[in-house]
């Protein structure tokens, strides 16, 4: 028989959608139920973001999100994550939820998807 801990042992890929990229910054601010980490997804804008204390973009277009710094030279996604204390793999679902909507990411974490994509094919 599963313990509880072996029946939950999963994790969850929460996605919240917003009519604009104000309406999900405004709601990152004031609903508890979304998460450090949480994705934002804005069809109308084209935008996926990451949801936090300021919640950011991974798109090239961030809206009323915040944009993302430009990594330092040999920075990965776990590191950018780190700082912006989010949980591991965030900004990867993000991006791949973008990728598979065909939105275009920001141009300063494209070089760091390489990564991502070997991690989609092995696995």
């Amino acid at each position: 028989m599963l313990t509880d801990s072996e029946r939950f042992a999963f994790s969850a890929w929460r996605i919240h959608a917003f009519a604009s990229t104000g309406n999900a910054y405004d709601a990152v601010q004031t609903d508890e139920t979304i998460a450090a980490g949480d994705t934002l997804l804005i069809l109308d804008e084209r935008v996926v973001g990451v949801a936090m204390t300021w919640p950011f973009a991974i798109t090239a277009e961030p809206g009323k999100l915040h944009a993302v710094c430009e990594p330092c030279a040999g920075e990965t996604l776990g590191h950018i994550e780190t700082a912006l204390d989010v949980p591991d793999g965030s900004i990867a679902r993000a991006c791949r939820l973008a990728r598979t909507l065909g939105f275009a990411i920001d141009a300063g974490l494209v070089p760091l998807l390489p990564e991502l994509l070997a991690a989609e094919v092995d696995g």
